[in-house]
């Protein structure tokens, strides 16, 4: 890092606080503070979405994992299978109720349908497993400025989370998701230039073919049950398990939720999960590619190779940045990452503060707040979880070999109970607030039982299916066999099904078409 890096580091960091600051004039409710007014296209919630997704973390864990990591390779894009079909899902059965309700947090959307108990624990099951989740991007981002400036892991988290509160503190929704926007389009810039730089160096496609590891183009295996010694990544696990993931994610996470509950009516909404489930896998994709082009120089580079520490194979992309790009580009991809950092750690902050702020403090108040007081409330807790999110980061290294698979790790705790409950209050009447309570204890208790004791046999992806089976199979059961006095079931005023057959086939078709893509790839390459 020269004066030239520092230089482009700053202005781009000044820049992003400045627009945050513009962005913040005029905010004086809580629904501008965490939904922007609901005043924005499917276009900018659709990359603000996306980029929040596959931001900073995507971009150093992703390719290390494709590139360098034992048993990685190309099926990383099997992560990618369950998203359009997700996608169908969520446009008919799940937002088109959650935005007809008009409510901020979507777990409040609950206790119209079973009652503030189960409000309130499903909102502390997203702010606990969120906050770890927000903990690991800041990890991720101290990755890159360890390597980068060889300040101590721990003096990098401080700073971090440190910036990015200030940034959260300021934005709100606006500025989050304009930022996500232009850091999308930098991220972009980054996987090209990063791709294109390593290419050269290898010595053109000739010598790419000739030390690539063929066994890292297999991206799909229909044998690998995901069940079993060593079993992981497999066909199976990935659609069906993915499916929960993303619903619950994308539908059921407040941080993504809350997201596309901003857009200025439910047509948008559609769109912008039509772009999502368009737009995901080609972007997966580049990143794959450059990590396969960074992983396959640094096995043809000792020095590089030896500058990557032993299991830490998340290093990979920062020091080929600092090693291998000229002066400028590195100052650039240095603010870029760092800015994808503090605009995913910011969402995230800013629904965990939407949850706690609508979930909790305003239910117990036994007097009416007025809006100015929700306002300062809300900001309030913006900076609590950003304190709590400093401290869970010191935790995120030792919980996955890459930090991507960390915080998918995490997430497969706790989605499958959480979908399950969303899926229960829109489709069903039958199930009682203490059934699906009881379920949701179950579910979550199960997988962490999994985790213990079944972490090498059964692959984390499956969490997500079996967290969804428990809680559902507890919930009938506890609700038909157990409760035995007469109970009310309170049911939504629910928006009509309306069965989008032009975007279900759409859909449908790219999951087949991707497939058969993946599929390919080992024998034309």
């Amino acid at each position: 890092m020269n004066f030239i890096d520092w230089t482009v580091v700053a202005v781009y960091a000044a820049g992003l606080i400045g627009l945050s600051y513009y962005l913040s004039k005029g905010q004086s409710t809580t629904e501008d503070y965490y939904l922007g007014s609901k005043n924005f296209k499917w276009w900018q919630v659709g990359l603000s979405t996306m980029a929040t997704q596959l931001g900073a973390v995507s971009f150093i864990s992703a390719p290390a994992f494709v590139g360098l990591r034992q048993g990685g390779g190309l099926q990383w894009l099997t992560y990618e299978f369950a998203v359009p079909i997700a996608m169908i899902f969520l446009i008919i059965f799940i937002f088109p109720p959650l935005y007809k309700s008009g409510i901020i947090s979507i777990y409040s959307f609950l206790g119209n349908r079973f009652g503030t108990s189960t409000t309130k624990i499903l909102s502390g099951v997203f702010q606990f497993s969120r906050a770890f989740a927000a903990g690991i991007t800041v990890y991720a981002v101290a990755i890159v400025l360890e390597a980068v400036f060889g300040i101590p892991l721990w003096i990098n988290i401080l700073i971090t989370g440190v910036v990015a509160l200030i940034y959260d503190y300021m934005g709100g929704m606006k500025a989050i998701v304009i930022s996500d926007v232009i850091q999308m389009g930098i991220l972009f810039l980054g996987f090209i230039l990063c791709s294109y730089i390593a290419f050269d160096l290898i010595g053109g496609w000739e010598m790419f073919m000739e030390n690539l590891d063929r066994d890292r183009l297999d991206a799909v295996n229909f044998s690998n049950s995901g069940i079993g010694d060593g079993e992981e990544f497999g066909f199976w696990p990935m659609v069906l398990g993915g499916f929960f993931l993303y619903t619950a994610y994308y539908g059921c996470d407040q941080s993504q939720a809350q997201r596309i509950l901003s857009s200025k009516d439910m047509d948008n909404v559609r769109k912008a999960l039509l772009f999502n489930g368009f737009a995901r896998f080609p972007t997966v994709l580049l990143y794959c590619i450059m990590g396969l082009l960074i992983g396959t120089f640094a096995m043809m580079t000792p020095g590089f190779l030896e500058a990557i520490p032993e299991g830490q194979s998340d290093y990979m992309v920062p020091v080929f940045i600092v090693e291998y790009l000229p002066h400028g580009l590195i100052g650039l991809l240095v603010a870029a990452i760092l800015a994808a950092a503090m605009s995913s750690l910011d969402s995230a902050l800013n629904s965990l503060s939407a949850a706690t702020v609508q979930d909790f403090v305003l239910p117990s108040r036994k007097r009416e707040v007025s809006s100015d007081e929700q306002f300062k409330l809300s900001k309030r807790y913006t900076v609590v979880w950003g304190v709590i999110c400093v401290l869970l980061a010191f935790s995120a290294g030792n919980i996955a070999p890459t930090v991507i698979e960390a915080i998918n790790k995490i997430g497969s705790l706790f989605y499958g109970p959480i979908i399950a409950t969303f899926m229960i209050a829109v489709l069903t009447k039958s199930i009682s607030e203490k059934g699906i309570n009881v379920g949701i204890f179950a579910g979550v208790i199960f997988n962490m039982m999994l985790w213990l004791f079944a972490e090498d046999f059964i692959f984390w992806f499956w969490w997500n299916l079996t967290g969804f089976l428990v809680t559902v199979f507890v919930a009938y059961i506890y609700t038909t066999f157990i409760e035995a006095s007469e109970r009310e079931v309170k049911v939504l005023e629910l928006a009509p099904v309306e069965f989008r057959k032009k975007e279900s086939l759409m859909l449908t078709l790219y999951f087949i078409g991707i497939l058969l893509f993946s599929i390919s790839i080992a024998f034309w390459i």
